[in-house]
């Protein structure tokens, strides 16, 4: 079998890996993107809940996603795809004792164009039913809201295969091995040589670097998300975010999401409800959202996707330092499709530019796992 000759591989093709696709056939490399599901999205992508914010604690994280976002606002009339940008809102409710920092927050993102309003207590009541009882106050992105991951992801594939980039499904990737300036893979029965790989395989992306005999810290970590009964509310609720409890929920047609991230998650890929963990989710999230107790589950709605869970909850993004033909797009730890749109395209610089310009991402390389002292601010919040 003759062995294929491409400039750049991208291993994983839900959103971040078909942005990536994308954003380098668009700078006229030829592009094979392999992807061990039958399909696009299969992975985490297609079990995001789909909500994207550009309110975030630091500069980096802030522009991200707020071009992002704006990149799916713009999306059909740039593109002729509709991507599902709903510009729904996003509700912080935050408790007293970090109001006064939280503040500071909403400055810092209205510096960089975000569009962000501080409410009062009462008035945040009237967008989502609560009890505001240790509310020091609330802050509402008029335009974060929610995409469809899925519609994305194809829609990022279609333009890139349009453009010449071949895309593969059920090719698994079993063997990586260095070539002197070159990589070889085998995917499935394909055997491809390349000069550029992108790790964009979500929460399978140690594994795959391991094949190269790199290291890359990244793990699968479970989220359930749980759904009422359809017809449970009428008015449409925006994503709610309690910050005390980092409980969250927003409404889908008349049914209503929530969920909360569990303070210890087994490591490892499982999209099994945990329904022992449900009884204390609804339980702690009563407190807050009393009327949350009465709504009807429909336990076939519910669901469990995983984060591509970085030790600091950041992306990874950059050339690897130990092989810089190795650029990393992984680690998103829950944010990915909300930053997908510039990640691609930080990718794309990194390759063709040879370092990514458009946004400082040391902050993001994989060497900063070195210092013992680091600490990314994208935890803080």
């Amino acid at each position: 079998m003759a062995v294929e000759q491409t400039d750049v591989v991208v291993v994983g093709a839900g959103i971040i890996g078909s942005s990536c696709a994308f954003h380098l056939v668009s700078r006229g490399l030829r592009v094979t993107v392999v992807e061990a599901f039958g399909g696009p999205a299969e992975g985490s992508s297609g079990k995001s809940f789909g909500s994207i914010r550009g309110q975030w604690a630091d500069p980096l994280n802030i522009e991200l996603s707020w071009q992002s976002i704006c990149a799916y606002r713009d999306f059909e009339s740039r593109y002729g795809f509709d991507v599902g940008y709903r510009p729904s809102g996003y509700l912080f409710l935050v408790h007293e004792s970090d109001w006064p920092a939280h503040l500071e927050t909403v400055e810092l993102q209205r510096r960089h164009g975000v569009p962000v309003e501080v409410l009062s207590t009462a008035a945040a009541q009237t967008i989502t039913p609560f009890e505001p009882n240790g509310i020091g106050g609330a802050t509402w992105g008029t335009a974060d809201g929610a995409v469809d991951p899925h519609s994305v992801t194809v829609a990022y594939l279609s333009m890139a295969r349009a453009l010449g980039a071949c895309v593969r499904f059920g090719r698994p990737v079993t063997a990586i091995e260095s070539c002197g300036a070159r990589w070889r893979l085998a995917a499935g029965a394909d055997e491809i040589e390349t000069t550029f790989v992108v790790n964009a395989a979500g929460g399978w992306s140690g594994e795959v670097a391991a094949l190269a005999g790199l290291s890359v810290p990244v793990v699968h970590s479970r989220r359930s998300i749980y759904s009422s009964a359809a017809g449970a509310v009428a008015a449409a609720l925006p994503m709610t975010l309690d910050t005390e409890t980092r409980a969250y929920l927003r409404s889908e047609g008349s049914r209503v999401l929530f969920g909360m991230a569990k303070p210890v998650e087994v490591d490892g890929y499982d999209t099994n409800v945990d329904w022992d963990w449900m009884e204390f989710v609804v339980e702690t999230m009563s407190q807050r959202f009393p009327w949350l107790a009465s709504l009807p589950l429909d336990q076939k709605a519910c669901w469990a996707g995983t984060y591509d869970l970085s030790p600091d909850h950041a992306a990874i993004i950059g050339a690897d330092p130990a092989a810089p033909k190795w650029i990393n797009a992984c680690g998103f730890s829950g944010h990915g499709v909300m930053q997908a749109p510039e990640a691609g395209r930080l990718v794309a610089e990194e390759i063709v530019d040879g370092a990514a310009h458009s946004h400082d991402i040391a902050t993001l390389r994989l060497e900063r796992f070195a210092n013992p002292n680091h600490m990314n601010t994208a935890l803080v919040f």
